[in-house]
């Protein structure tokens, strides 16, 4: 069966490490401020979010670490590869992440960067709380016993 058009996403840069190191509450899209070198940095598939996080000033959104790099065929006219970039959000989600992030130990991390069915660079966001060593041995240990148990499943059919 194809995809549908609207489920379409080129996925750029992917943080796999959160999904292990986190709990994830909630997930939202938003949309990035970029420069043109950004941007064609990005086409090329050239970016790293493992390091970064999001973080409230005042009444905005920024991304603070994320790795663009420059882009080559640029002039003087680069960019810094890890300045702050605000991300655009409605005043309703900021004030919602606003409630979420004042409980202690919740933090924004981004999950992935990509461009949507309209070509535009997007983020997604998690509102997460970190994981202790036990909860992630609890994590792997359930996908081991996931995985096992498809095996087996797999081989009686």
């Amino acid at each position: 069966m194809a995809r549908k058009t609207e489920d379409f996403k080129k996925i750029i840069a992917q943080n796999r490490r959160a999904r292990h190191d986190y709990f994830i509450d909630d997930v939202l899209e938003a949309g990035i401020v970029l420069s043109g070198t950004e941007v064609k940095s990005l086409r090329c598939n050239a970016a790293s979010i493992t390091e970064s996080y999001a973080e409230i000033k005042g009444d905005e959104i920024f991304l603070v670490n994320a790795y663009i790099p420059e882009y080559e065929k640029a002039s003087m006219s680069n960019h810094y590869p890890r300045r702050p970039r605000k991300l655009l959000l409605h005043r309703r989600q900021i004030k919602k992440l606003l409630g979420a992030l004042k409980d202690k130990g919740t933090t924004l991390v981004p999950l992935s960067i990509y461009f949507n069915k309209q070509n535009r660079a997007k983020i997604e966001l998690a509102v997460v709380r970190g994981k202790k060593l036990y909860d992630k041995r609890e994590t792997i240990k359930q996908a081991d016993w996931n995985r096992q148990k498809a095996r087996v499943l797999k081989g009686s059919s």
